[in-house]
């Protein structure tokens, strides 16, 4: 495998992870414990929200997001609502939704910000429309002013896959807070790293609940006393295998949680290098002829930096591929692009609203390359020398 200078991703840990790691071993609790509880707590005053609940993988986060909105007291979903998803982003956005028997509504994305085009996300809006999925792509929010406008009036739900976007903010507030839950993920290659690790967010005390006991064989076990799922026996024995959810098992681990405290200490330093290499991006290439980079909706965390082929430019993607990979940057697709050509779409129940030009264009004529906590300008002009 080729070695390049710089890679997708790279490693943010230091001795601080490695001691914590060594704290768990030493405490010999490596199932879920009191590191993740701190980690929670101390994730949701660093978004601001309420709860916090932290899961073994962003794709579980979105998982256990969808799920909890079936088991809600009022105005849950059901088999067969209408979901409005973005026709780019990553699979696992889309997979929980068709497991659980939504209709998937697909809306393409506009060529600039790569969220929703807002136009389109407004006239595929339905009284058929039950939930909306913003999700927040390579580190830039959506504009949430914009999209409760679409849906104010209605009982449409938003919820956010920020999986890719900690740290990003639009008018002040945390992306992923926007929405009744909103998802994260902790993988290597995302801002912070726990090895695997999700978290998903809300101020609802009701989907807070919900989300501890399908996080967990769906048993009573890790619900307070006084919650909203159900009655608990004041005998603790009674409530060790009772079961009340279809939950899963998708618990992290102690060691997770550890490291994932020491992440959060550094993750304002992280996203602020982050914003200084975009800056200097941005600066380079905003008006380049050929090519079109992602136009930042409030303060994005930048997770990568996109490169799109304009559709009146002559050149070609196996031509830009060459002459980034020459300056030394390992690429990828950015995110999935349009999810629609995938095969696996033929077992979704789903509808396209209008065309997807811009998703198809995207995936067609778009790459992106890996942003980090370090500077990487030798890089970026690395990068416009290669496209001269």
């Amino acid at each position: 495998m080729k070695m390049f200078e710089y890679p997708l991703a790279t490693s943010t840990w230091d001795d601080a992870e490695y001691a914590a790691m060594q704290r768990v071993i030493r405490s010999g609790m490596f199932s879920m414990g009191a590191e993740v509880s701190e980690f929670e707590r101390e994730f949701s005053e660093f978004v601001k929200s309420k709860f916090a609940v932290m899961v073994n993988s962003g794709s579980s986060a979105n998982l256990l997001m969808i799920a909890s909105l079936f088991y809600t007291k009022q105005n849950r979903l059901k088999r067969g609502d209408e979901v409005i998803v973005p026709a780019v982003s990553w699979s696992t956005t889309y997979f929980p939704l068709y497991q659980y028997g939504l209709k998937l509504k697909f809306v393409d994305v506009d060529l600039n910000t790569l969220n929703y085009d807002l136009n389109k996300l407004a006239e595929a809006i339905t009284p058929s429309t039950r939930l909306v999925v913003a999700v927040n792509l390579l580190g830039n929010p959506n504009d949430f002013n914009e999209i409760n406008r679409i849906i104010a009036g209605t009982e449409i739900q938003l919820i956010e896959d920020n999986c890719e976007s900690l740290g990003a903010v639009f008018n002040g507030r945390q992306a992923g807070t926007f929405g009744r839950l909103g998802s994260f993920s902790m993988y290597f290659s995302h801002h912070i790293s726990t090895m695997e690790g999700g978290v998903v967010v809300t101020d609802d005390e009701e989907l807070y609940h919900i989300l501890l006991s399908l996080r967990a064989h769906g048993w009573t076990r890790d619900l307070p006393q006084d919650n909203l799922v159900v009655s608990k026996s004041t005998d603790p024995h009674e409530e060790l295998f009772r079961f009340v959810l279809p939950g899963y098992n998708v618990r992290p681990l102690e060691i997770s949680g550890a490291i994932g405290r020491e992440q959060l200490k550094k993750l304002p330093d992280i996203i602020a290098a982050r914003r200084k290499n975009a800056s200097y991006f941005v600066e380079c290439l905003d008006s380049h002829s050929d090519i079109i980079i992602q136009r930042e909706t409030g303060q994005s965390s930048w997770f990568g930096f996109s490169l799109i082929i304009r559709p009146n430019s002559s050149l070609q993607r196996r031509d830009l591929l060459d002459r980034i990979h020459g300056a030394g940057f390992e690429t990828r697709p950015i995110v999935a692009g349009n999810f629609c050509k995938n095969e696996v779409v033929k077992y979704f129940d789903y509808t396209i609203f209008g065309d997807l030009s811009n998703a198809s264009h995207i995936d067609r004529m778009g790459l992106f390359v890996g942003n980090h906590h370090f500077s990487v300008a030798a890089g970026i002009e690395a990068i416009v020398q290669a496209l001269r």
